[in-house]
């Protein structure tokens, strides 16, 4: 008799059991056990910190903090790139019990009064600006919209180095008897992940998440306090700030900081003077730094590892930075900010086919299974369904947003993520696409919904569409397909991408548009975006992008 096939259902082996500890405490054990090490490194302004002067800033933004009236609960936004000062507030608000909330830099007016009011934030910590965003002038348009609001504190200004000043002169027992008050189930952490309804929803995470989570992470990488991350992914998300800084402090490893913001040379750059052991990216970064006109010449026989993750992952780029850029032990992380963000990761060990092909199996004191979406029920291995996590990384829920956590978060704590998976005989899983039509382009997750709303207020649009379309470069791009009212002017891509220009954020922005009479549709009167996604690789040439193998 033929042996029925196993469920798709695979739980994480460990004999490392998860860390107890709250974020602060475990920074505090990592400095009394690494002494001197070095521990950040700003490349940009040549800034250093051993692990010792590192614990002493991150104290004083948080006595400095408390000095404020900051308590545990209370919400602090950080609207930063990344720079040394984003880590003092993100161990210095743990240290307090405060929930950081992290404001995507990209950002515009809509969005950061949104958020501001959302969580109900009472301090902010911002960048004066970054690129072409003028932070001081959209706090102050959407200030007086937020009542919450009592105070902004922007980075280099008196008023933060007063805020250090404080902190510095404060007793430190402060901070033993704030930290006797915490629980490392205590939330310290939003996170706004894209929502279908127009607007996004705060993920809402506590110190075992992202410790464990960061912690295992780096375990997946063989970290010890030998190595040096380079991060030049963005601290708001939990990639730069869960699986790298948390990832390097757990381990006693040095976090490298290569620019603000994503600069390919500036990124190679910092991992030849740093001496960098490992490199985090997106899919795009690699690709980005692969095709830099003088990529041969950067010195990059330090590194040994690091992360692709974000995105769907190229088989081809896997390869070349595993040949090109000596990766040898490069590993593919899957998850989403609601889950910390990791719930699979390759190995190492494996196979260079798995290697680069899935992503993983899953992630230590970790369950995955993959479900037919319509019953719920597991489907057999090597059948594609919806693929659901549990464990110790699952976010609390949405701030402020219990029907919405209860649409992805069941009775039985599986997280239901959404994507289509397949999982093989040995465990090791394949996306193969998404239930819903959730667009990710360079790593940043974009629901059409939101920028369709947006849409509906151009005074032409009757109707909008958004779909995502291949892109070899971002993975996916957005295309807007829209109805226009009788007698409007013709509207090209250039003409509504000034319109969404300063409203939305640089991600948000459709790169094609299509005007159209009216969209495919089902018998039920749905609109059928797959098949106007097969439309759109057609008649824009973009079968080459479609081709793309990923893992």
């Amino acid at each position: 008799m033929t042996q029925p096939a196993l469920p798709s259902y695979s739980s994480g082996t460990s004999t490392v059991p998860l860390l107890g500890d709250t974020i602060g405490a475990d920074l505090d054990r990592t400095a009394a056990r690494v002494g001197d090490h070095e521990a950040l490194v700003e490349c940009a302004s040549g800034r250093r910190w051993t692990y010792p002067e590192l614990v002493a800033d991150v104290d004083a933004c948080a006595l400095g903090l408390d000095a404020l009236g900051v308590g545990k609960g209370d919400r602090v936004g950080i609207w930063a790139p990344n720079c040394a000062e984003w880590v003092f507030v993100q161990y210095g608000t743990a240290k307090l019990g405060a929930v950081l909330v992290n404001i995507n830099p990209a950002y515009r007016t809509h969005e950061l009064k949104y958020v501001l009011q959302q969580a109900g934030i009472s301090v902010l910590v911002a960048a004066p600006e970054f690129k072409t965003s003028d932070y001081r002038a959209m706090v102050a348009e959407v200030r007086e919209d937020c009542p919450e609001l009592r105070t902004v504190v922007f980075l280099g200004d008196p008023e933060w180095e007063q805020l250090l000043a404080t902190g510095r002169a404060a007793d430190r027992a402060l901070l033993t008897e704030r930290a006797a008050q915490l629980s490392p189930d205590d939330p310290i952490n939003i996170q706004y992940t894209s929502g279908t309804t127009g607007f996004p929803k705060g993920a809402t995470l506590t110190h075992h998440n992202l410790l464990n989570n960061g912690f295992f992470v780096g375990e997946g990488c063989g970290y010890t306090e030998a190595d040096r991350v380079c991060i030049p992914v963005p601290y708001y998300h939990c990639f730069g700030m869960g699986m790298g800084n948390l990832g390097c402090t757990s381990h006693g490893a040095t976090m490298v900081i290569p620019a603000p913001g994503f600069d390919p040379a500036a990124t190679l750059q910092a991992v030849q003077d740093e001496r960098c052991t490992s490199l985090y990216g997106v899919p795009t970064m690699f690709i980005a730094e692969l095709a830099l006109p003088g990529f041969s010449s950067y010195d990059l026989s330090s590194l040994r590892t690091g992360i692709m993750a974000g995105s769907p992952c190229p088989v081809e780029v896997m390869k070349r930075v595993v040949d090109e850029m000596g990766m040898t032990e490069v590993t593919i992380c899957y998850g989403m900010t609601e889950t910390s963000p990791v719930s699979t990761q390759t190995g190492a060990d494996d196979d260079l086919d798995r290697r680069t092909s899935t992503v993983g199996r899953t992630h230590p004191h970790l369950e995955s299974k993959v479900v037919d979406p319509e019953t719920g029920l597991t489907v057999p291995r090597g059948t594609p369904g919806e693929l659901c996590t549990r464990g110790y990384s699952v976010m609390l829920g949405y701030w402020d947003e219990p029907e919405k956590t209860a649409e992805v978060l069941d009775a039985a704590r599986w997280m239901h993520t959404g994507d289509l998976a397949v999982m093989d005989e040995a465990g090791y899983l394949n996306i193969v696409g998404r239930i819903k039509d959730m667009v990710i382009r360079g790593g940043e997750n974009v629901y059409p919904r939101e920028v369709e709303e947006f849409l509906y207020t151009h005074p032409d649009i009757v109707d909008a569409q958004v779909i995502g379309v291949p892109d070899e470069r971002y993975g996916e791009e957005l295309m807007a397909w829209v109805q226009l009212r009788e007698g409007a002017e013709p509207l090209t891509a250039e003409a509504l991408r000034a319109f969404c220009a300063g409203k939305l954020a640089h991600f948000k922005v459709p790169r094609y548009v299509k005007v159209v009479d009216g969209f495919p549709m089902t018998v039920t009167g749905k609109v059928r975006k797959v098949e106007m996604r097969e439309v759109s690789v057609t008649e824009l040439g973009l079968e080459a992008a479609a081709a793309v193998r990923n893992a």
